[in-house]
């Protein structure tokens, strides 16, 4: 008997209700791996502020995130230099409602 090779193959052979299973999309995937919180009313508004005070910047925050738990915001990710990480902070920690900033920025490598 041949080796299963696609994930619809291995699925008939291993799951005892094949058609009960279901391949979940690559945004759930994604979620998954990433994690999932609901944001409150108040989160998402403070989120909204962060977007939009980061789009008016004027830094390049094409490979940041960020992350909003209450007044705690956390920010990931590449910006091009360290003026743009300072940048990034300070814009950040001016908005009312941030009471604390947990900054993962990294420099990308040039």
């Amino acid at each position: 008997m041949p080796k299963p090779t696609s994930y619809d193959e291995i699925t008939r052979r291993t799951v005892v209700e094949p058609d009960s299973s279901f391949r979940p999309t690559l945004d759930q995937v994604r979620q998954a791996h990433e994690g999932f919180r609901a944001l409150d009313v108040d989160e998402q508004r403070l989120s909204e502020r962060i977007r939009r005070a980061l789009e008016a910047g004027g830094v390049g925050v094409e490979h940041v995130a960020f992350e909003v738990d209450r007044d705690q915001v956390t920010v990931r990710g590449e910006v091009p230099d360290r003026a743009a990480l300072a940048r990034i902070s300070e814009l950040i920690r001016a908005i009312d409602g941030v009471d604390e900033l947990v900054d993962q920025l990294v420099i990308a490598a040039t």
